[in-house]
């Protein structure tokens, strides 16, 4: 007798597990793989975008939402922020949603509406946007805001939808690893409070499969195309002026550029330590050709104007290198000749210029003493080193448990 479709052993996951193939043809076909490394980091890539997508297709609720982690050490994408947690929850445009939290001592936290998610065609629009200069904050930290349709005489905590308004993104930067800690942050929709959602049926949760499958595809797709709209057509070894994020992120600008160095090459990069009171958050960081941060809780990979050592000059020179050079602001190629390039400046108080972005010096190697005019100030050992790479695996640790 013949086995009814709807009752394979696998008809439920099925679908997905076919687009896990297909995704893997994707990673495994990219033009930049070349080593066994660049096949490796990609089927990691693969991995936690496959734990990311089960997680996100299990997110989508309207009606009892709740913040979902959108990016992490673990499920990279769209080159995460290394000094980041991100935060999103699925909403619905005619519906009201309240948010409570309380703030943390972290360098910034904004929230963003978007009308959809990311395709390998098109970015979403940003709807709305602001940081937590819009909060009021009570002197217990405490804060409440409300979402929803436009109501007559609203207060400065209800922040009205416009249409198609359909996921919120909540970011909380770190800039001082070690001593900053993240808040507390929740949200409800009004009218469900208190109530329970109905059971899944078999049948939903199949569904759930199918959908996490096209997410998958669509995600490896999207982020492997996103570089070429607004990275690869740069001058390679090049950064930007600083500009406003594209996407619509409040109060952010941002550098970026690619760069494709020898091994005896290396990337000096200067740019100004920038005025708390100006950007409380600056910071910088490589991201692998699969469009993620490299690991930057083993190595240093990125830095804040906090990490970084200043000189006397008051600007920070980065030095992106394969080799060692001894030095503090050594950004770690971690065996990736290619590679993208990006600062971040957030809650800005105004807009910034190009006196106030990076100017790029490649060098070799040995010739570092003489081009970098604090050069003995800025060496450290080999303990110091070790130090600075334990810390920040102990401030990764306690920030994910936050």
């Amino acid at each position: 007798m013949a086995t009814d479709a709807t009752h394979r052993p696998d008809a439920a996951t099925r679908p997905f597990a076919d687009a896990v193939v297909e995704a893997e043809q994707i990673i495994r076909n990219a033009p930049f793989v070349k080593t066994d490394q660049d096949l490796a980091e990609g089927l990691d890539y693969l991995a936690g975008s496959i734990k990311a997508s089960l997680h996100m297709v299990g997110a989508y609720q309207h009606d009892h939402p709740y913040f979902a982690s959108s990016t992490g050490p673990y499920t990279k994408l769209g080159l995460d922020n290394p000094d980041t947690l991100y935060f999103h929850a699925y909403i619905r445009d005619d519906a009201e949603y309240v948010v409570t939290g309380r703030r943390g001592t972290t360098a910034d936290l904004s929230f963003q509406i978007m009308n959809g998610d990311y395709s390998p065609t098109q970015s979403p629009d940003s709807l709305t946007a602001f940081d937590d200069r819009k909060l009021n904050i009570a002197e217990d930290g405490t804060f409440r805001l409300t979402f929803g349709p436009p109501k007559e005489n609203a207060g400065d905590d209800h922040v009205a939808f416009t249409p198609g308004s359909a996921m919120l993104i909540v970011r909380e930067v770190f800039s001082d690893w070690e001593n900053e800690r993240p808040g507390e942050i929740r949200i409800h929709r009004a009218d469900t409070l208190g109530t329970s959602p109905e059971p899944v049926p078999s049948e939903r949760m199949a569904r759930r499969y199918a959908v996490a499958g096209k997410m998958l595809v669509s995600r490896i797709k999207t982020f492997l195309a996103f570089p070429e709209w607004h990275y690869l057509q740069l001058p390679v070894n090049t950064m930007t002026e600083p500009r406003p994020t594209p996407g619509g992120l409040a109060t952010q600008f941002s550098s970026v550029g690619h760069y494709d160095l020898d091994d005896d090459e290396v990337m000096v990069i200067t740019a100004p330590a920038a005025d708390p009171s100006v950007a409380p958050y600056q910071g910088f960081q490589l991201g692998s050709m699969w469009y993620v941060s490299l690991d930057y809780i083993n190595h240093q990979t990125s830095l804040t104007r906090d990490q970084a050592r200043v000189d006397p000059d008051g600007k920070i020179r980065y030095v992106l290198s394969e080799r060692d050079p001894g030095l503090a602001n050594w950004i770690e190629r971690t065996g990736h000749r290619r590679g993208y390039l990006q600062f971040r400046w957030q809650r800005l108080t105004r807009d910034l210029t190009a006196e106030d972005g990076p100017t790029v010096e490649i060098v070799k190697f040995d010739e570092l003493p003489r081009v970098l005019p604090h050069y003995e100030s800025q060496r450290v050992d080999a303990t110091e080193w070790s130090e600075r790479i334990a810390a920040r695996q102990v401030a990764v640790a306690r920030r994910m448990l936050g």
